[in-house]
């Protein structure tokens, strides 16, 4: 039998479908750090909560993956295929995020201990669909481009979370107008529009899986056996490639979450956009890079300029390691900017380097993971990466609230009159050691990949 030509091989159609899938991810991103923007209203404007109340509510979205959700979902996923994955964990997604905004709400309590509970369990809710959703999201792309410019296709699709980062940290402030209930409910509609959107794509994963079925690729791919979790396991370059995810992004996810708020605290900007009518360009600029949000979004805003450039230049050059290890360099250098000095445009530089670093490891790291990795086993290995993963985030989520509470103990009272600031520096020097285990661990899988041979500092061939 001949090859036939499937879906996939249409250019048009396979980006099409990555634009398609890509909302759910926007979406999930966007509720993912909304919260950030509008920390110093919930704490400091509304006494809501205190840090370490809300670092439970941020790490909340892990708690159900560091227990093993995500290894049953991508088994689940690696079992049963794309189509029944979304349509369980997507819902949960939907579900967690609802429930979330209608904790930030007035309409079922106003007590505001029951409002932390109620935001905690929609959170638990959502964490125990969102990194299963990433998995379908990520294996979707190699489904579609593992032929065709996969480490640029994973970029676009890491760009489009990027976007929805941004937007939540820089706008979702503005959208709340001083009532979070705003800002909660944009964010959950925006997940359950994401949702749809792949249910659409549905009907093309039906159509090119008959396709398959009736070309030269039948039987290609076997099913996921339990056995192929112990292959994983002994897999050294995938064990570092594992570790060096859940360092990296320990460093850099919690600390988006207190970054607007590190701002305002270390640097002195703003909380408010103030009113720019008849304000020149100038002074639009300097509204903004004053104000905690919006500089804050610069860093997601930064690896949506950058991300598709490494992507591209790895399908074409090689060297994954290496820009893994350049990546955490960049790191530490930006969370050294931002922690021991108090010079405002080497806090800018920092961000700017950690923008770059989150461009450089992810665009590296996902399609690296398909090298080493079976397709058949992708969904789980995928799942086992998130799951140590959600063990640091979860950590440091609420270990950065709970050690910023500490250190700042004796002027917590002063600091709600308004009479004194958080001393960020002991939380943030934490991550810079979170840069330094993620440049050995960078190196150690440098070093694995020649021993195996899987060929990341080569081109995709």
């Amino acid at each position: 039998m001949t090859d036939k030509k499937t879906l996939r091989d249409i250019a048009l159609v396979r980006w099409s479908v990555l634009v398609l899938i890509s909302g759910l991810m926007l979406g999930m991103y966007w509720f993912y750090d909304f919260f950030s923007s509008i920390k110093p209203l919930m704490v400091d404007d509304l006494k809501m909560f205190t840090n370490t109340q809300y670092g439970q509510i941020i790490s909340a979205t892990t708690w159900a993956n560091m227990f093993g959700v995500i290894i049953l979902g991508g088994m689940f996923l690696d079992r049963f295929g794309i189509r029944k994955a979304v349509v369980v964990f997507g819902a949960l997604v939907a579900l967690g995020a609802i429930v979330t905004a209608l904790g930030a709400s007035n309409y079922l309590t106003t007590n505001d201990a029951t409002k932390v509970t109620l935001m905690t369990i929609g959170r638990i809710i959502f964490g125990s669909g969102v990194e299963i959703c990433c998995v379908v999201v990520s294996k979707t792309v190699v489904k579609w481009f593992k032929k065709h410019k996969l480490a640029t296709a994973m970029a676009i699709n890491v760009d489009f979370g990027r976007v929805g980062s941004a937007m939540a940290i820089g706008f979702s402030v503005d959208i709340a107008a001083g009532e979070p209930f705003r800002a909660a409910g944009f964010a959950a509609g925006l997940v359950v529009a994401g949702f749809v959107l792949f249910l659409f794509y549905l009907l093309l994963d039906m159509k090119l899986d008959k396709q398959v079925q009736e070309s030269t690729e039948a039987g290609e791919d076997e099913k996921f056996k339990l056995r192929d979790l112990l292959d994983l396991v002994k897999n050294r370059s995938f064990l570092f490639i594992a570790l060096l995810c859940v360092a990296f992004y320990s460093a850099v996810f919690p600390f988006m979450q207190y970054a607007p708020d590190l701002l305002v605290n270390k640097f002195g900007f703003t909380t408010e956009l103030p009113d720019l009518t008849g304000v020149g360009f100038g002074g639009t600029v300097k509204a903004w890079l004053t104000n905690g949000s919006k500089v804050a979004s610069l860093i997601p805003w930064g690896s949506i300029i950058f991300t598709p450039l490494f992507g591209y230049f790895i399908d074409k050059k090689g060297k994954a390691a290496s820009v893994m290890i350049l990546g955490s360099v960049l790191l530490i250098f930006a969370h050294l900017s931002l922690s021991v000095f108090d010079n405002v445009y080497l806090g800018y530089a920092g961000l700017f380097s950690l923008g770059i670093a989150f461009s450089l490891v992810p665009a590296a790291m996902w399609p690296s993971v398909a090298r080493i990795v079976p397709e058949r086993q992708l969904g789980t290995a995928y799942a086992a990466m998130f799951t140590i993963q959600n063990w640091g985030l979860g950590l440091f989520f609420w270990g950065i609230g709970l050690v910023l509470d500490l250190v700042n103990k004796d002027k917590l009272e002063a600091i709600g009159k308004g009479e004194a600031v958080y001393d960020y520096t002991i939380p943030i020097l934490m991550l810079v050691g979170l840069g330094v285990v993620s440049i050995f661990l960078a190196f150690a899988l440098k070093y694995y990949d020649k021993k195996q041979g899987f060929g990341l500092e080569n081109p995709k061939k």
